[in-house]
């Protein structure tokens, strides 16, 4: 029997990510290795501001999203908004 994955409409992006095809080991890096190669990805990548506004609509805390890793993340949520 096989059974589909369902994804909820929200997360069908995913599926277009860089990120889907190749791993997660270098978007959720050991604590205080490099992010330089996930970040390259994402350069690549041609949804990654769908993939950050997920991350900050849902504060991913882990791994890079969009580009950016947690520290930067948390800085732009620092930023006053106008």
């Amino acid at each position: 029997m096989h059974i589909d994955t369902i994804t909820p409409p929200e997360l069908t992006w995913q599926h277009e990510a860089l990120c889907a095809q190749t791993g997660a080991d270098f978007f959720f890096p050991e604590p205080g290795s490099s992010v330089r190669e996930a970040k390259r990805i994402c350069g690549m990548c041609p949804i990654r501001a769908a993939c950050l506004a997920y991350a900050l609509e849902h504060d991913e805390r882990f791994g890079v999203w969009g580009g950016l890793s947690e520290k930067e993340r948390l800085e732009l949520r620092r930023m006053p908004r106008h």
